[in-house]
């Protein structure tokens, strides 16, 4: 089930509905492509399970895809691209795109003060994270965020500010020189975060260079479409009915914040 062509989908998938966020992305960069998007609404968070776990998890969706077939598979998710991306790529030929926090373009505008890396514990635990870290972590600090995915699983945007709120207020915001979302679903977060730091202070997220990684290997195999109508179809593994039209929320609150900035 691993023999491509040009016209297959790509299959997207995390532990619910934070990526949707990186979805966007990949449409605005690649319109003309058939998307597949599988939340796994009924096993998440990720972010709190052991690694075991998420890895069989991941392993079992993207077993699930290939029958589709998918011509490539996107996990847009930081704790399950650190658990399970290297298992999945020895197991399938066709393009795995993992995902990891925006440390390296972090470090990279740094003026000599902070930077913040909001993730989740398991996240920040993995040796993924941590090699990160030791090549870019100058100036760096990782604060584990529990509960800030459910609250935007739950549409909760208020709740979602006040903990915002309540971890930047240790910090002296002039210092800040980034903030690095690194959780697919703290991107929906992104205006509010910026609203409570100074302009100075970059909110930086990995999602748009997920999707371009995803272009140039497209490219790369001629996998790419560049003509012709584009789809997308959202699944999950939760309450269809529930989950569904909330992917979409999310879609439409992801264009009303490019509209804004």
């Amino acid at each position: 089930m691993d023999l491509q062509n040009i016209d297959q989908s790509i299959g997207i998938f995390d532990s619910g509905v934070g990526g949707v966020s990186v979805l966007w992305d990949i449409r605005q960069l690649m319109p003309h492509e058939h998307l597949f998007f599988f939340g796994d609404n009924a096993n998440a968070p990720y972010g709190t399970k052991r690694p075991e776990e998420v890895k069989a998890r991941c392993m079992d969706i993207v077993h699930k895809m290939l029958q589709l077939p998918v011509k490539a598979v996107v996990i847009a998710c930081n704790t399950a691209s650190s658990v399970a991306a290297k298992s999945i790529r020895e197991e399938v030929s066709i393009p795995v795109i993992a995902m990891e926090p925006a440390l390296k373009p972090a470090h990279e505008i740094r003026q000599g003060g902070k930077i913040l890396v909001l993730a989740t514990p398991v996240t920040l635990a993995l040796p993924k994270f941590q090699n990160l870290y030791a090549l870019y972590g100058e100036g760096a600090e990782a604060i584990p965020c529990p509960g800030l995915m459910d609250l935007v699983e739950q549409e909760d945007m208020d709740a979602a500010e006040q903990y915002l709120k309540s971890i930047f207020s240790a910090y002296d915001h002039e210092q800040l020189d980034a903030v690095v979302l690194g959780c697919t679903h703290y991107v929906f977060l992104r205006q509010i975060a910026s609203s409570i730091l100074p302009e100075h202070t970059a909110v930086i997220d990995g999602n748009l260079g997920t999707a371009r990684q995803l272009r140039r290997v497209l490219a790369e195999r001629n996998l790419l479409r560049t003509e012709g109508e584009g789809s997308i179809s959202f699944h999950t593994s939760g309450d269809e009915q529930i989950i569904v039209p909330r992917m979409k929320r999310l879609m439409e609150r992801m264009r009303q914040m490019e509209c804004r900035t």
